[in-house]
């Protein structure tokens, strides 16, 4: 059996009603209908998060923003220095749809306003590089589209396709002999639904 070349330091998951770092879970209670801009901002200032850009964000940058707070929030690194050891994987399954569609939304005939704040969010990878600017992350960046990434269990459960997306990561480790660490994981947003697990890995 193939082994990765890396271990898992620290795990954060964000789904609709909870967030979980490593061991400790969160309850974030919501209505049926739930807002999803308005749910990530009450993560945000449940943990006194100070980053004012956060607000000028899409919704799968604020998801991806926030998990990657809450796992480096304890760990002991650089903060001051661009670290060109460490780097940044992400994937989903949808691209950049939700911000898309919010787009699309302004340059609609009967309602033609471009949105030159919306379009910058129109690629999927622009988390990378909010996450990559907050961390003074300087190693490679990637962000993989993946179809039949997740699975929807009979109680609306996401099962991720671990095998998958750790691939990527063992071949960014690989591709890349100078990285030490690796911030991966997986983000889905759309207007009803936020999922993001994220994780810190480290060479072994």
């Amino acid at each position: 059996m193939y082994k990765l070349p890396f271990d898992i330091v620290h795990s954060c998951q964000i789904t609709n009603t909870s967030v979980g770092v490593d061991q400790n879970d969160f309850s974030f209670p919501q209505n049926e209908e739930i807002n999803i801009n308005n749910y990530l901002s009450e993560i945000y200032n449940h943990f006194k998060i100070q980053y004012p850009k956060f607000f000028k964000m899409d919704r799968l940058s604020k998801a991806g923003f926030l998990a990657s707070e809450l796992l480096l929030k304890d760990y002991d690194f650089d903060r001051e220095n661009v670290k060109a050891d460490w780097g940044i994987v992400l994937c989903n399954e949808s691209s950049s749809d939700d911000n898309d569609l919010h787009y699309w939304q302004t340059i609609d005939k009967e309602n033609y306003y471009p949105s030159p704040s919306v379009f910058v969010y129109t690629l999927p990878n622009i988390v990378t590089g909010e996450i990559a600017i907050r961390h003074k992350i300087g190693g490679e960046s990637s962000f993989f589209i993946l179809p039949n990434l997740l699975q929807y269990s009979t109680d609306n459960q996401i099962i991720i396709n671990k095998e998958k997306y750790l691939d990527m990561v063992a071949l960014t480790y690989e591709s890349n002999p100078e990285l030490t660490h690796i911030i991966c994981g997986v983000i889905e947003v759309n207007d009803g639904f936020v999922f993001a697990e994220m994780a810190l890995t480290k060479r072994r």
